[in-house]
């Protein structure tokens, strides 16, 4: 894997009519959130070639809405990356790394993808205003990404947050 994205589902309802987690989907504006960041990040050239995609109904939906972007690109609906860890996202990322993707993104949930861009972040040495500002907040439609040199550490190349209250 040459490249990782990490993006965080767009902003979801409150509540599933099943009152679920898991069921949870997007509202309009979560999916017209997730649909600009697909834009904003392949306008930045961060296009993947492999998605691991949580398959909550909120991740999929933001695969939904951000596929478009990237129609060439399969997904592949990971049951454990819901609410994971970071240290389970990353163990996922590895193993699909290993299987030959070279500009992997992964669709999550917090706390643990929030958790993992800090953690990759302080690896690859970012600088103390970019973990500032990364610990601050990873909000729904985030998205960070991230190199990797021949010994496999981490460097930051982007992080894309939406302005509060969201694209629009």
């Amino acid at each position: 894997m040459e490249r990782l994205i990490l993006l965080r589902h767009g902003k979801a309802e409150r509540d599933s009519a099943s009152g679920d987690d898991f069921a949870r989907r997007l509202t309009a504006r979560g999916r017209s959130d997730a649909r600009e960041a697909g834009a904003r990040l392949a306008e930045m050239g961060f296009v993947p070639d492999l998605c691991l995609v949580s398959d909550a109904a909120r991740t999929r939906d933001t695969w939904e809405a951000l596929s478009p972007v990237c129609p060439a690109c399969p997904a592949r609906f990971e049951p454990d990356l819901y609410h994971a860890e970071a240290g389970k996202v990353w163990e996922i990322v590895q193993a699909a790394g290993a299987d030959g993707a070279r500009t992997l993104m992964v669709i999550g949930h917090n706390p643990g993808l929030h958790e993992l861009v800090v953690r990759l972040l302080a690896e690859g040495g970012a600088s103390p205003d970019l973990m500032a500002m990364a610990r601050s907040r990873f909000p729904t439609s985030a998205a960070a990404v991230f190199l990797f040199d021949d010994a496999g550490r981490p460097i930051y190349d982007g992080l894309l947050l939406p302005p509060r209250g969201g694209y629009d």
